[in-house]
């Protein structure tokens, strides 16, 4: 099995509140379990990074100012985090870094110093197994709400929620290698369907 060295998270949705297009750090609101699974990681010397899409950048709804103190925020109420990666492109700005696509998890292990294949990566929809896949990382899925059933059914971890993803991480109790076929033991508890219109707006 390939040794973890580094933990990366998708930051709406699986550290913080889902919030869109959020630029105000007032309305930063941890996820459950979010403060616990930090600490846990931080007492284990496991360096992170969160690995966000953020096209509201791109949108002219906030500015790098703006997003920067939502992250002083979240790492205010979180603790802090190794290495913030983003993407500031819009959804047909053809990038390399905007999820699925691989660029924020091959950017965020180089900056950790780490290979790709020594990371996880945890997120809360395909796209954030998808960059995980693309990029040789192991993924895990966290559900919530707007994580439709498919997402479910195609990653190849799942764990129901946050502080469980990253103990099951630290106890070596994912499969190694990258993400790719389903593997045994995680939790696929089904979550509720919901419409493409209601996914949120990255």
């Amino acid at each position: 099995m390939t040794v973890l060295r580094a933990v990366l998270l998708d930051r709406d949705g699986t550290l913080v509140e889902d919030v869109p297009y959020n630029g105000d750090p007032e309305l930063v609101r941890p996820m459950p379990g979010a403060v616990e699974a930090m600490a846990l990681l931080r007492s284990r010397g496991v360096p992170t990074a969160v690995v966000t899409n953020q096209s509201g950048i791109a949108r002219g709804l906030f500015g790098w100012d703006d997003m920067g103190r939502v992250h002083a925020r979240i790492d205010e109420l979180l603790g802090p985090v190794n290495v913030w990666a983003v993407c500031p492109h819009g959804p047909g700005d053809g990038c390399a870094c905007r999820k699925p696509a691989p660029g924020l998890v091959l950017d965020a292990a180089r900056r950790l110093g780490v290979a790709p294949a020594e990371c996880v990566v945890i997120g809360d929809i395909g796209a954030d197994m998808g960059a995980a896949r693309a990029a040789g990382a192991r993924g895990v899925l966290v559900p919530t709400p707007v994580t439709l059933p498919r997402e479910v059914r195609d990653a190849p971890a799942v764990a129901p929620d946050l502080l469980t993803a990253v103990r099951r991480c630290l106890d070596g109790d994912l499969a190694g290698g990258p993400a790719g076929a389903p593997h045994g033991g995680t939790d696929r508890t089904p979550v509720p369907a919901r419409a493409a219109a209601a996914r949120r707006p990255s």
